[in-house]
């Protein structure tokens, strides 16, 4: 009975131990002084008001049921997606390393041997069987900490996949959004080289009738093949944004070229977007959050490499069956067992521990430093796609004033041309001026739609379109 509680009661009491508070610095979150509202002029329809719900699936306030499509095919398809999936996965078995490592643990062994002894040269069985178990106890924490940088560590990679799928559905957005610009610049071109052709025809007419000279005619003719010049580039640009589109889907590029074919409108923005406050953002925008939680597992770090410092407590054991026969295998005389405790301690490595514990140290500082970087690049951001989208709402008023003021002058100049009132040289310059607003004013509507989108990705929109918890597409959550 003695034996035994002098065995066991070093064992409650280091079981006690155990649930001590770990060694090293506890984390606690870093406060961010955030304005309680943004400095920028918000656009028509922009709102501070928060609807969290809207700007989760912000593409669909477009109603655009093929952008809708290509962001379910790029939630299912796209590598980069993927990638962040496995490192999601693979954070997760880690952490299960970490846990695993406050378990005792146990090997099973067994054996047969047969021997014969050098005396009597007699022939000797030795049949065994047993248990071995090990465990370290976590008096000071260090394991403790470890699954705790472990799991900060998961929720990193969750936040990391949310911040790619941001990342994705905006680029898919905005590819999109290219492409139907490129198309309604294209659209402009050919319907400028329908006029022009007409007034080519007219032009050399009077030539012909000898009402004008033939450097009319030329001019003319320059005017039109210069207009035409341009179509080889938009469509390049045309089919770039394209390729570009199929990649972030996953396929190979040319693949959406049928299904993109159809040349259709720029969308519309919707008639509200909020934006909510500035604080709300800092909740929403996955990079800060994974900023948050690399600081979190680096001051749990810093807990690992100091719990080095102390000694570390062992508990071994050992339970088996030894018999010379295997009819006597199970007799209780041939039991065995060896409970051992144990020490050890690292006393001549404590400088070196110390300066892993200053660099540990360092590098949560440089973390902290990170978090703060990352929550105000992110404000800024925010600030800057609030202004770009307010101006570029303002400009495309603005030229769209001009291009219906373009578009009268250069009907009326074609109307007085062929009464001979006008020369040519008039014609040709409202015609020029024509072209370029009606350029300007389908690239200013790609670019305001451009502008949004960018405004949703700073936000943090879409994150939630994958479950955060998830490393595996669950494409009805579209």
């Amino acid at each position: 009975m003695t034996t035994k509680t002098g065995i066991f009661l070093p064992t409650l009491a280091w079981l006690w131990l155990a649930g001590c508070a770990a060694v090293g610095p506890d984390y606690r979150a870093p406060e961010s002084k955030v304005p309680e509202h943004w400095h920028a002029t918000l656009g028509n329809g922009v709102t501070p008001a928060a609807h969290p719900e809207a700007l989760a699936e912000w593409w669909r306030a477009f109603d655009d049921p093929l952008l809708t499509e290509l962001v379910k095919q790029a939630v299912a398809g796209n590598l980069d997606l993927r990638r962040a999936q496995s490192r999601l996965r693979q954070a997760r078995a880690e952490r299960g390393g970490k846990q695993a490592d406050l378990a005792p643990t146990v090997d099973a062994t067994s054996s047969f041997s047969r021997a014969r002894t050098s005396d009597s040269g007699a022939l000797n069985n030795l049949y065994q069987l047993g248990l071995d178990a090990g465990w370290e106890v976590d008096l000071f924490g260090g394991r403790r900490r470890a699954v705790e940088a472990a799991d900060a560590g998961v929720a990193s990679g969750e936040a990391d996949l949310d911040d790619v799928l941001v990342s994705l559905l905006g680029d898919v957005a905005l590819d999109y959004l290219d492409l139907r610009t490129y198309q309604a610049r294209i659209e402009v071109v050919e319907k400028n080289l329908a006029s022009l052709s007409e007034t080519f025809a007219i032009v050399r007419w009077r030539a012909e009738a000898g009402q004008i000279g033939h450097l009319d005619v030329e001019q003319a003719r320059a005017n039109l093949e210069q207009t035409r010049s341009q179509l080889p580039d938009l469509k390049t640009s045309l089919i770039q944004a394209e390729n570009a589109l199929a990649v972030l889907l996953g396929v190979p590029p040319g693949s959406l070229n049928n299904l993109l074919a159809e040349t259709r409108p720029i969308p519309n923005p919707p008639a509200e977007v909020a934006v909510g406050v500035p604080a709300e953002t800092l909740r929403q925008r996955p990079d800060i959050r994974k900023a948050e939680r690399e600081l979190a597992a680096q001051t749990a770090t810093v807990g690992v490499a100091t719990a080095e410092l102390y000694p570390k407590f062992n508990l071994s054991g050992s339970i088996g069956l030894d018999a010379l026969s295997s009819g006597k295998f199970f007799t209780a005389s041939n039991r065995t067992w060896r409970i051992a405790p144990g020490i050890s301690w690292n006393l001549f490595d404590a400088d070196r521990i110390r300066q892993n514990i200053a660099i540990q140290s360092e590098l949560q500082e440089q973390a902290l430093l990170t978090y703060q970087a990352t929550v105000l690049g992110a404000l800024r951001e925010v600030e800057n796609a609030l202004t770009a989208y307010a101006d570029e709402q303002k400009r495309h008023a603005l030229l769209d004033l001009a291009t219906q003021a373009a578009e009268r002058a250069a009907e009326l100049a074609s109307m007085q041309y062929q009464a001979g009132l006008i020369d040519y040289l008039t014609v040709l310059e409202t015609e020029r001026s024509q072209l370029s607003l009606q350029q300007q004013l389908a690239e200013s509507q790609g670019q305001v739609m451009i502008n949004l989108v960018r405004l949703y990705k700073v936000l943090g929109g879409g994150w939630n379109a994958l479950p955060a918890n998830a490393a595996s597409h669950q494409e009805d959550t579209l």
